[in-house]
């Protein structure tokens, strides 16, 4: 049984409370709040040699620990109000946590959220990270609207996060001059905030990219009921990532994760919206593919139908 199994199997049931407006099973949870809003509630927690590696500089896991949770705001379409912290110490290093609590502040005033409170153990190292939004009732984005014929999208490029975590393994010889970008992909993620809160009254779905592609947009399929194909073609790399493709191919792009970019479905008649909206964002929107009839998730190439070695993070996979 996989992490998903498991909150399907032993966790997943249908909210007691009216003001649980959506419960488990998309990037966050939506509760009523005042005057026509919900708040949006989000969680995650990184842990030292999963998510980080052990030894790890403390800013990097401030920012990233707090960047996975505000990606998922990102998906939403929400505003970030706050967060709270758990976090489980093996020691107390004040040098450690000093640059722990900067990676947090380099992101969190940015968007001004504020600490609101959170609990610290004594333990194996582990960051938890709850983090709080808000949006107007009816215009979170979800991951059950697409419908056929919408295309299909992503920010951004995917897989340099896959390439600076393969570089850092020494498993992949990334050229010097990307090798820092690639990296600070891996360590320092950029949530789409603007983006997803632009997208709000054109996505029909949306995502974030934190498990792979394939498995993400999986999620997406699954929620509406509807399949897709991607025209592999199109998917969006970095002059980094074309430097290494004949070593690394499809896949690390494909099914690594940790790109915390978005992936989201737009309808034909709103493409005129999203076209007008696209000049405001550098990171670019890719498109890559369209929402089909079925339920298969289908990926070509210029030779036929791809088959990915790698389908996605997940925990519990053997």
């Amino acid at each position: 049984m996989d992490e998903f199994g498991i909150i399907e199997t032993f966790f997943k049931r249908r909210p007691q409370s009216s003001r649980v407006l959506l419960g488990i099973g998309d990037d966050a949870a939506l509760m009523e709040g005042p005057a026509g809003h919900a708040y949006v509630l989000t969680t995650d927690t990184l842990v030292a040699g999963v998510h980080f590696p052990d030894g790890a500089p403390g800013f990097d896991v401030g920012y990233k620990a707090l960047a996975v949770n505000v990606s998922d705001l990102a998906a939403m379409g929400a505003r970030p109000l706050g967060f709270l912290l758990n976090l489980t110490l093996p020691t107390v290093d004040e040098a450690w946590l000093t640059r722990f609590r900067d990676g947090l502040s380099a992101l969190s005033e940015g968007l001004a959220m504020d600490l609101i409170g959170g609990d610290t153990v004594r333990g194996p190292l582990s960051v938890t990270i709850t983090a709080i939004g808000e949006v107007l009732q009816g215009e979170a984005l979800r991951r059950d609207g697409a419908r056929v014929g919408d295309r299909i999208y992503v920010s951004g490029f995917l897989g340099e996060a896959a390439l600076g975590f393969l570089a850092r393994a020494g498993r992949v010889a990334v050229p010097e001059e990307f090798l820092a970008d690639v990296v600070a992909r891996l360590d320092r993620p950029k949530p789409r905030i603007a983006e997803g809160q632009a997208l709000r009254s054109i996505a029909s779905a949306a995502i974030d990219l934190s498990d792979g592609l394939v498995a993400d947009l999986g999620h997406i399929l699954k929620a509406s009921g509807v399949g897709a194909e991607i025209d592999l073609r199109r998917l969006p790399v970095s002059d980094a990532y074309d430097a290494v493709f004949s070593t690394v191919g499809y896949d690390p792009a494909l099914g690594f994760g940790d790109d915390y970019e978005l992936c989201f479905t737009v309808p034909p008649e709103r493409l005129p919206a999203f076209h007008h909206i696209l000049p405001r964002f550098g990171c670019g929107f890719h498109y890559i593919g369209d929402i089909v009839a079925g339920e298969s998730l289908v990926l070509r190439t210029e030779t036929g139908v791809y088959i990915p070695q790698a389908l996605g993070f997940n925990h519990f996979r053997g």
